[in-house]
């Protein structure tokens, strides 16, 4: 009798782990038919670019979490994230995107943060046909690089033009300086939208100064624009150089306008230069002050996640994850040319920056805003 009871313990246990390693397989075979669609990001979080790419980072993130939660995509697939610090230069960002391409085998990639660093990246996924979606780089020539190269981010040309017809015509500057950095993509692209925008309203230039990226003292060219007296300075600088523009210039009394393009909208630049912010303006794509119903559901869920407001850079890195999702869910496939193809087709799509569309040449179609800073926060426009 305990021989037969042995050999029944011993066939039930047998049956027990049968059963259990079946459940275990189909667990697993419930996990592997869940499909990924694996996109990179590629910011610049370290260096100068990190006054951009940290919040880029955090929208992106949480575009990647409502659309998997809300099973946007449907099929049982889910977008796969993978981030990569492509610093603050060309070379680093060129190596980041390789590994994205090579190791990590992505279907589309966000990013670089600057602009300078795309026209090093970007042709290295143009030809490995992988879609890229630009959401900060602003100067010409980016979606020239290819028919996979895309952006969400509004050129330099519109946001500036916007900016200096309204300065011009609502708060009748009539004289102008400039002060540009010369030796970056975005910084020279954001001075020849300065001039276009001058010649074209007809403003007089009574100065023209430049700096390098990098230069913390900048007494020297605004003691030389001050005393020309303008009515604005106009600066196309990122934020690291910015604020103490901003602060350096009205330690020398300058009481003026000051007038700067995309670079300006962080708000690491109201922080460093504090109340010598004050009345700065700048073009923009996206204003927290928004009541679009999309924007404030952004804003909302972006403040829950993360206990901060998000800035332009937040919202545009958002908005250019969920043009991807929209691209994989119409175009019902994971494959980067299928994703290009339905991307090209993207028509009033609605995001936080309003009413979406692109061109015919992959160019953003959407409004821009004019904003000042008052109160130590970035305000539309009104004057």
């Amino acid at each position: 009798m305990d021989k037969i009871r042995l050999f029944l313990a011993i066939a039930l246990c047998a049956l027990i782990t049968s059963a259990c390693n079946t459940a275990a397989q189909d667990t697993t075979a419930k996990v592997d038919q869940r499909s990924y669609v694996t996109i990179g990001a590629l910011l610049g979080l370290s260096g100068d670019a990190a006054a951009y790419g940290v919040s880029q980072k955090k929208g992106i993130e949480l575009a990647v979490r409502e659309i998997n939660d809300s099973n946007y995509l449907a099929g049982n697939r889910e977008l796969r994230l993978v981030v990569v610090d492509g610093g603050s230069s060309g070379d680093s960002a060129a190596a980041a995107i390789s590994t994205l391409i090579s190791d990590n085998k992505v279907a589309a990639i966000i990013g670089p943060t600057l602009s300078s660093q795309a026209f090093k990246a970007d042709p290295e996924a143009q030809k490995n046909r992988i879609p890229v979606m630009a959401v900060s780089n602003t100067v010409p020539g980016i979606t020239s690089m290819g028919d996979y190269i895309f952006r969400c981010s509004l050129p330099e040309s519109t946001v500036i033009g916007g900016t200096i017809k309204a300065a011009a015509s609502q708060l009748r500057i009539v004289k102008v300086a400039y002060l540009w950095g010369s030796d970056d993509d975005y910084t020279r692209a954001g001075y020849q939208a300065f001039c276009d925008a001058v010649e074209k309203n007809g403003l007089q230039v009574l100065a023209d100064e430049t700096f390098a990226r990098g230069d913390t003292d900048f007494k020297t060219q605004l003691e030389k624009i001050i005393a020309r007296e303008p009515d604005a300075i106009l600066v196309s600088a990122l934020a690291r150089e910015a604020s103490p523009i901003i602060k350096q210039a009205r330690a020398l009394s300058y009481t003026g306008l000051i007038i700067g393009g995309n670079g300006f909208n962080s708000p690491d630049l109201i922080t460093q230069a504090g109340s010598d912010a004050e009345g700065v303006m700048a073009g923009t794509a996206w204003n927290i002050g928004n009541t679009n119903p999309r924007n404030l559901a952004f804003i909302s869920a972006f403040q829950k996640a993360y206990g901060v407001q998000p800035d332009q850079f937040a919202a545009q890195a958002y908005t250019g994850t969920w043009l991807i999702a929209n691209a994989v869910r119409t175009g019902r496939s994971g494959e980067p040319g299928a994703i290009r193809n339905a991307l090209a087709e993207i028509a009033n799509f609605t995001t936080p920056l309003g009413s979406f569309s692109f061109d015919g040449s992959r160019e953003p179609v959407h409004p821009s805003i004019v904003q000042i800073i008052r109160n130590g926060r970035f305000t539309v426009f009104n004057p």
